[in-house]
C-alpha cells in the first residue's frame, strides 16, 4: 500500500473574500478558477472520511486525519477516484451514517505550493483555506510560505478555525471554533 500524501492546512473566517483575492492577486496568485463541490461526510472510526462530488471532474473518497487545532496543522491523506459516486454514497451511508454534508463554492488560487481556496459554505460562511503540499524544502519551507501568506491576506488570529467545515454545521448553521 502507498504512504499517505500530506499537506499543511490553515482555515480562517474571511470576513472580506473580495479583498482577498485582490492580496492574493497582487501576491502573484494565479486563478484556477471556481469549483462547486459536494462533500459528504461519514461517520468513521479514525480520521475523516469524506466523497467529494464536484462535477464535472470525477468523485474521490477522501479519508484524511488532521488535528483540530487553529494554527497550520499537517493533514495526512489519501484520495480514491470514485466512478459511481451515488452507489457508494449509499453503500457507505448504510453501514456507517452521514455525519453531515458540506456544499460550497470554492475559489481556487495557486501560489507557489500552496493551494489558496476562498471558501463561501452554505450556512456557515465565507473562509479561507490555505493547503501547502511538501516540496523539495519540506514541511519546514511550507511553513514559511504559510506565514507569509498569512501577512499578505491579513489572516488574524482571531479569525482562525480549528475545526473542519463538517465539524461547524450545527443545527442552526452557527460557526463553533
Amino acid at each position: 500500500m502507498s504512504a499517505a500524501a500530506r499537506n499543511l492546512e490553515l482555515k480562517a473566517i474571511d470576513p472580506d473574500p473580495e479583498r482577498t483575492l485582490r492580496a492574493a492577486l497582487a501576491l502573484g496568485a494565479e486563478d484556477r478558477g471556481t469549483l462547486r463541490q459536494r462533500d459528504t461526510y461519514f461517520h468513521a472510526v479514525q480520521g475523516r472520511l469524506k466523497l467529494r462530488e464536484a462535477p464535472p471532474a470525477v468523485a474521490e473518497l477522501i479519508a484524511y486525519a488532521r488535528a483540530d487545532r487553529p494554527e497550520p496543522v499537517v493533514s495526512s491523506y489519501r484520495v480514491v477516484p470514485v466512478y459511481d459516486p451515488d452507489t457508494l454514497g449509499a453503500a457507505l451511508a448504510e453501514v456507517l451514517g452521514v455525519k453531515a454534508v458540506v456544499v460550497k463554492q470554492r475559489r481556487l488560487l495557486q501560489w507557489r505550493s500552496v493551494r489558496v481556496h476562498l471558501d463561501a459554505v452554505s450556512r456557515l460562511g465565507t473562509f479561507v483555506e490555505l493547503e501547502a503540499a511538501p516540496g523539495a524544502g519540506g514541511l519546514e519551507a511550507e511553513k514559511l510560505r504559510v506565514q507569509e501568506l498569512r501577512r499578505a491576506l491579513d489572516i488574524a488570529d482571531e479569525r482562525l478555525v480549528a475545526r473542519g467545515y463538517a465539524d461547524l454545521l450545527g443545527p442552526a448553521g452557527a460557526v463553533r471554533r
